[in-house]
Formats: structure tokens, sequence, C-alpha cells
């Protein structure tokens, strides 16, 4: 990799993985990269199951940073991505934004967990998230997403966050949430996030649901199940807080089965 570069009073840093298939069973990663804020770190593997757990190294993002951080799953590999601990989004020197881009390749017969801890948008930070999926035909995906406007007591920074995701070539959800100081008027509104401060999602990309979609259905009055076009369901909620966030999303994602 490339060492890290500063770019506009920031900090540029990149990771990569790719997981490929190792006959007659398992998966191996022959591309595990990463510099700077960003560091990857190989797990015990389950079954065939490949493990990487992203690493914090530094605080970030702050303000001008630029991070990427690419997984792919190719023909028949299984790779599951965790984080260590929360992100924070952090205000820093420079007032321009930081951004946050991911993208998430699974090819054919491959399966691929996302399932990163929550991204926590600090007071006065700056942080515009874009998340890009593509799954081929016969691919399979679980993606987790989670936001919490502001540590406890606190005002949340100002926090874009886009999520793009294509299953065989075909669009199936193009979803973006603004919240924070220079939001769009009513983000905190009841028609939106109706004050709370924890917002996520987790979709699930199954061949199965082509065929035999998920109903769609409600767990309390937070949290909703739905499907989508083409092999692909969604589950989204909103809570008082991370924790009961994820109890939520973890009960949707059980409705799914």
């Amino acid at each position: 990799m490339d060492g890290v570069t500063t770019a506009g009073g920031g900090v540029r840093a990149r990771a990569r993985i790719l997981a490929r298939h190792r006959a007659p069973g398992g998966t191996f990663l022959p591309v595990l990269e990463s510099d700077g804020p960003l560091a990857l770190r190989r797990t015990r593997a389950g079954g065939d199951e490949a493990r990487v757990v992203l690493v914090g190294a530094m605080s970030g993002p702050l303000g001008g940073d630029r991070f990427e951080v690419e997984a792919e799953a190719d023909t028949g590999a299984r790779l599951r991505v965790q984080s260590a601990a929360a992100t924070l989004a952090l205000p820093g020197q420079s007032k321009s934004e930081a951004r946050y881009d991911v993208r998430v390749r699974v090819a054919d017969r491959a399966e691929l967990c996302w399932l990163p801890e929550p991204l926590i948008s600090v007071r006065g930070s700056d942080l515009r998230v874009r998340t890009h999926v593509d799954v081929a035909p016969g691919g399979r995906l679980v993606l987790r997403e989670e936001q919490v406007l502001g540590r406890a007591g606190e005002e949340p920074g100002r926090l874009v966050s886009r999520l793009t995701v294509r299953t065989g070539g075909l669009c199936v959800l193009d979803q973006e949430v603004a919240c924070g100081p220079g939001a769009p008027g009513g983000w905190d509104g009841p028609a939106v996030l109706a004050g709370h401060r924890a917002v996520g999602q987790v979709v699930v990309v199954r061949p199965e649901f082509g065929e035999r979609p998920v109903a769609a259905g409600r767990i309390g009055d937070l949290c909703v199940v739905m499907p989508l076009a083409g092999p692909a369901a969604l589950v989204s909620a909103v809570a008082a807080d991370g924790l009961r966030l994820r109890r939520l999303l973890d009960e949707g994602l059980a409705a799914i089965g």
C-alpha cells in the first residue's frame, strides 16, 4: 500500500480485502492491505469462513480526512468483516468535510458479512459516508450500518450517509440520510427520526428471496422488515441509543430467518 498522504489538511488512507475460495474447502486472503488510521487484522477462521477485524489505529475520521475501504469475496469464498470498536467522527483542524467510502463486492456463490460497530457522530464533526455494494447473481450478503448521533448528552455533528446496493446489476436500494447541523430541515421531526438518536439498517441478499420474498412486518413501533426489488430484504430501525438499536436490528434479522 502507498503511505498516508495529506490532502487539504486531512489524512488519506485506504484498506483492501480480497477473499478467495480454496478447494476442497475454506477461504484464504491473498490481499489484506491497509495503512495509516486503517489497520486490518486476520482473526481465527470459523469453518470455511475467513474473518477480518478493522482496527482504528489512529483517531478519525477528522475534518478533511479521506478513508476508503474495499472488501471483495471472490467466487465461492466466505468472508466476515467486523470492527474492533465504534468509529468516532471527530472535528479536526480542517474545516472541510471528512469522507469515508466503502465498496463491497460479492461474486457468484460467495458470501460476505459486513458487520462493523456503530459510527458515532461527535459534536462539531462533518462526515460524509458512501457505501456501494455489488452482489452478483448467486451471491449472499448481510450488511449492517448503525449511526449514533452524538455521545451521551451531546448534540451530533453533521452526518450524511448514503447506501447503494445492486444485485445482478439491478439497483435494489439507494437511500441517503442527512442529520445534524446544516442538514435539511425536519431530519429530527416525526417524519424522520422523531427525536431518536440512533438509526440503522441491515440489508440481506439471498438468491432464494427472488422466488420467496420476505414478508413485510414490524418489530414493535421502531423497526420494520420489508422486501426489496430483487432477491433482497431490508431491516430498518430507529432507537434512543445504540444498544437498543442493535437489539431491534437483531430481532429484525432473526425474523428474516
